[in-house]
């Protein structure tokens, strides 16, 4: 079975970081909102499609989805009898504290939506959300990374999760969380609700927490269990 080897997955890993910060270089989340809004707002910003289905109702589904999964950890279902109990448990937890790390930081954060700014009839003034680290731009805030495209990306805890025993599934797990996280994070860019640099950087910290959580498990499962100190001082005494 093939899976990616840790030198590989570093390798992607950085990759991706450098794609995301060169993506930050230069500038292109105003020009990209700028396909899909203008001084008067963005025209599809209140769209049924957009608003009903796409967020409220995707919401839904992958709050539906991972009710699933988590019924699935003791009753597993399709694929998840290919994988054992610790691995399920795996693909839930990552999948909570992925979708939930997004969310604290988006708590945190002084970066505004596009609908906030001055250019698209807001009230706020754009500025790299890497300088919002120290400051606000004048707007609400509360908008990076996106939190809606965390709906799709954190299901890529399942790749982590199968890759190990069932490297298909993994990979088909993989494709659909990022075409679901990349999805969901259009349909905001196309609102105003978020540049997409925020969606990107949302699939980037699911990966990650992904990947963590799967070397932590991994290094749990192998490290030996050893005697509490007082118990090996006692069979040296005998």
């Amino acid at each position: 079975m093939h899976t990616l080897s840790t030198r590989r997955l570093t390798a992607i890993t950085a990759l991706m970081t450098l794609v995301l910060l060169l993506w930050d270089l230069a500038a292109l989340d105003l020009a990209m909102a700028r396909w899909f809004g203008g001084p008067g707002g963005f025209a599809l910003q209140n769209h049924w499609l957009l608003t009903q289905v796409m967020h409220d109702g995707a919401r839904l589904a992958s709050w539906g989805l991972l009710l699933c999964l988590s019924l699935g950890v003791w009753w597993p279902w399709g694929a998840l009898r290919r994988i054992d109990f610790r691995r399920r448990l795996q693909l839930v937890a990552t999948c909570l504290l992925a979708v939930s790390t997004v969310s604290v930081l988006k708590s945190l954060s002084h970066s505004s939506c596009p609908w906030d700014l001055t250019e698209f009839g807001g009230f706020a003034h754009y500025a790299s959300h890497w300088r919002l680290l120290f400051g606000a731009d004048g707007g609400s805030g509360r908008c990076f990374p996106a939190g809606h495209a965390s709906a799709g990306f954190t299901f890529i805890g399942g790749y982590f999760a199968f890759r190990h025993t069932a490297p298909a599934h993994a990979r088909t797990w993989m494709l659909g969380a990022v075409l679901a996280g990349l999805l969901l994070g259009l349909t905001q860019q196309i609102r105003g609700a978020h540049f997409m640099s925020h969606t990107l950087w949302s699939g980037w910290l699911c990966w990650c927490v992904a990947w963590a959580f799967d070397a932590a498990s991994n290094w749990m499962v192998r490290a030996p269990l050893r005697a509490p100190a007082s118990a090996r001082s006692g069979r040296l005494g005998r």
